[in-house]
């Protein structure tokens, strides 16, 4: 089991007897009352979706499923295919994929996480740290420097993130695929 804090997009948990993959979540840390997560979750058996809040250290059951190291091959309408080290492909939904479809592009060597359930594949996890190159962002504002300055960029790929304001167009970025967070330069 694990607590509301320690689940993760790409997680499987079970509720009301149902298997549901976690898509999303979003922590809300106030003051006085405890940390509260929402949970936006698709269920595995009737490709429902769902918005579900916990307290922080609610209890839920995680599912421990198979997974294998995959690379990302191609996208087939509405399916990313990905490919083990035997070439055996699997197709996952994109809506399955959650914010991790913003970093997937072409071409990428990154070993991924494929998840199964019951034979079919139902998520991919990234790895916690990926390379992307900038391709639009504004240039930076002279002389504003009280501070932490950021800026959006668009990445290889169409995500949107969140970059240092000496980021420039080229660039080549680390990002963290758990938080969506710009990390360095690289």
């Amino acid at each position: 089991m694990k607590t509301a804090h320690e689940i993760r997009p790409g997680n499987v948990i079970m509720l009301d007897g149902s298997p549901w993959v976690v898509q999303k979540t979003e922590t809300t840390r106030s003051g006085r009352n405890a940390a509260i997560v929402k949970l936006k979750l698709k269920n595995l058996l009737l490709d429902s979706g769902t918005e579900q809040t916990f307290k922080g250290e609610d209890k839920l059951d995680d599912i421990i499923l198979e997974r294998l190291d995959c690379t990302y091959s191609y996208f087939a309408d509405p399916m990313y295919v990905f490919m083990d080290e035997e070439y055996n492909q699997y197709d996952v939904e994109a809506d399955n994929l959650g914010d991790a479809a913003a970093f997937i592009v072409d071409g990428m060597e990154d070993q991924c996480q494929v998840t199964f359930y019951n034979g079919k594949a139902i998520s991919v996890e990234l790895p916690v740290h990926i390379v992307r190159e900038v391709i639009y962002t504004e240039p930076s504002a002279r002389g504003d420097t009280s501070g932490k300055v950021m800026k959006p960029a668009t990445i290889t790929g169409g995500g949107t993130v969140t970059v240092a304001d000496f980021v420039k167009v080229g660039d080549k970025i680390e990002i963290d695929t758990r938080t969506g967070e710009f990390k360095k330069r690289v």
